[in-house]
């Protein structure tokens, strides 16, 4: 999958959404940086380098302190002015972020079924590492463009390559294992088995930081790792009916392989926010490259090729190309979906993708709706739609 499909879907713990944390920041009038405290570490950044939000508090921290040096200067009998309300943020427009929501919707489920089917031809099916490259170049050439003055989304910002390596080689894997599982396993099973990624995330933060999660949130993830259980274990089981697609066992391996990489990925994601300062955009406009250009030496050793290129069929090539389109519109629409909605409606969105793209999967697989394997779908979703519920409530009570 796209660099950033496998990790968009939820909100609170996806390489699609990732979060920064903030940091403490002290401004020096007359002087062209800002000293950005992180932890221990110290290091000045210019003003052009900050995002649109740290450039206006900048602005405002600045324009706070002129003012009051002018103010020492006027006469103190003149009766000061009543302070004015702070504008108020400019809303943004309910059609854009509807449009922008659906775009990724559309784009999710399309990359999904479109790289199913490019995996289905055995000739393109151990091309990973060459697909994965080809997505990383897709992803980073989406990226310069919308980040030219033009468009300015974003601001661009280099990092060390011994500073970002790990992470392109986590990014790597974050791509390659799922799409290998893909590759192996019904779309349903390669859809639920995501879910893990949450469970997965908060083991991880609870074993390096000793994170928390509240009681009710744990306990809503018992059944999402129940109900993907049901699923791995029916959708595996040898069937007569060649018709049904069901899952090998290298497409459960790769799965659980995937998602422990996605969730080193994701966890990593948080702590190089904070080291490098970086917005998820300038994170993922260093990774691409280096992902994509570390993969080639890999690719002529591990990928299997088409005897002949003359061989695959044109719709394929189609299908190839309409992958990458549908990478870049992931991208370009996470932006405005974190950019202009809330934690409710990305989270929402999240789930109707994960819904729609089971449902479809259910129905393209050639099962009934009388399959075993239909309860577990359930448990599987009403426990991750659960937590979600508990988590947003959590939010909403230590925003208070």
């Amino acid at each position: 999958m796209a660099a950033t499909a496998s990790t968009e879907q939820r909100s609170e713990g996806r390489a699609g959404s990732f979060s920064s944390s903030s940091s403490d920041t002290a401004t020096h009038v007359g002087s062209s940086t800002v000293l950005a405290r992180l932890g221990d570490e110290e290091k000045l950044t210019p003003p052009e380098d900050l995002e649109i939000h740290e450039l206006e508090q900048y602005g405002d921290h600045l324009s706070n302190s002129e003012d009051d040096a002018l103010l020492m200067e006027k006469d103190q009998d003149e009766p000061p002015k009543p302070p004015q309300p702070p504008p108020e943020p400019k809303k943004s427009s309910f059609w854009s972020s509807l449009i922008w929501m659906t775009v990724n919707t559309l784009a999710t489920i399309g990359i999904v079924f479109t790289n199913k089917a490019i995996f289905t031809d055995p000739s393109l099916k151990l091309a990973q590492l060459s697909f994965a490259s080809f997505h990383f170049l897709v992803t980073y050439l989406t990226l310069f463009t919308i980040s030219r003055p033009r468009f300015a989304f974003f601001v661009p910002r280099r990092a060390a390559i011994k500073d970002i390596l790990p992470l392109s080689i986590a990014m790597s894997l974050n791509v390659i294992l799922p799409n290998l599982s893909l590759a192996f396993s019904s779309v349903t099973f390669y859809q639920l088995a995501r879910i893990l990624l949450t469970p997965t995330v908060a083991l991880m933060n609870y074993i390096l930081y000793r994170a928390t999660l509240p009681r009710l949130a744990i306990l809503s993830l018992i059944p999402a790792c129940v109900g993907v259980g049901m699923v791995s274990y029916y959708d595996s089981l040898p069937t007569s009916n060649t018709n049904i697609k069901t899952t090998s066992s290298l497409g459960v391996i790769f799965a659980f392989l995937g998602i422990f990489a996605s969730s080193l990925y994701t966890v990593w994601i948080a702590s190089y926010h904070r080291k490098l300062q970086m917005s998820s955009m300038q994170l993922l406009f260093n990774q691409a490259p280096l992902s994509a250009f570390m993969l080639l030496y890999v690719i002529p050793f591990v990928d299997t090729f088409p005897e002949s290129w003359g061989g695959v069929s044109g719709s394929k090539w189609v299908l190839i190309g309409m992958s990458g389109l549908y990478a870049s519109l992931i991208n370009i629409s996470q932006f405005f979906i974190i950019a202009q909605t809330g934690p409710v409606s990305s989270t929402v969105v999240g789930h109707v993708k994960t819904c729609t793209i089971v449902g479809l999967g259910w129905v393209t697989s050639g099962r009934g709706a009388g399959d075993k394997g239909v309860g577990g779908v359930v448990v599987a979703l009403g426990g991750i739609i659960a937590y979600s519920i508990v988590m947003l409530k959590e939010k909403k009570k230590g925003g208070k």
